[in-house]
C-alpha cells in the first residue's frame, strides 16, 4: 500500500513540473531557418509562401487556438513564439514563426519526450490550411 502512495506522489510531482516548469524565451524563441518541409520525431519544420502580411494573418489564426499563448516576440518584430499546452497534462509545445520576405518559416517542437506522435505536424498543418485563401 505504501508503494502505491509513493507512486501517486511521484506522478503528482512529475505532472506539476510539466505544468509549472518555466519556459525560457532565450531557449525557445530562436529564428527558424527552414529550407524545406520536414517532419521530425519531436516536431515539424514548415516553409510556406504567404505574402508580406503572412505573419499577421497566421497570428490571428494561432491566437484563436485553444490553450495557446504568446511566449515571446510579436508580429511587429517579425517573429513570434507560441506555447500550446495539451488538454489533460499540460505538455508544452513551442511553435516559432518568422516572416522572411514573403515566406513564413515555422518550427514546432515538443519540450518533453522523444516523439510528439505527430501532434505538432497536425496542429501546424491545420493552421496553414486555414491560412490559405
Amino acid at each position: 500500500m505504501m508503494g502505491l502512495w509513493i507512486a501517486l506522489a511521484v506522478a503528482v510531482v512529475i505532472m506539476g513540473y510539466i505544468r509549472l516548469a518555466p519556459s525560457d524565451p532565450v531557449v525557445w524563441h530562436q529564428p527558424p531557418e527552414v529550407e524545406a518541409d520536414r517532419d521530425l520525431s519531436n516536431g515539424v519544420l514548415r516553409r510556406v509562401e504567404a505574402g508580406p502580411e503572412g505573419l499577421e494573418r497566421l497570428d490571428a489564426i494561432i491566437s484563436g487556438a485553444p490553450r495557446t499563448a504568446v511566449l515571446a516576440g510579436s508580429v511587429a518584430e517579425g517573429m513570434v513564439t507560441y506555447v500550446t499546452r495539451s488538454a489533460v497534462i499540460g505538455f508544452p509545445d513551442y511553435t516559432t514563426v518568422r516572416q522572411a520576405g514573403d515566406a513564413l518559416h515555422l518550427h514546432a517542437r515538443s519540450r518533453f519526450g522523444r516523439s510528439d506522435m505527430g501532434v505538432n505536424a497536425k496542429r501546424v498543418d491545420g493552421w496553414l490550411a486555414a491560412l490559405e485563401p
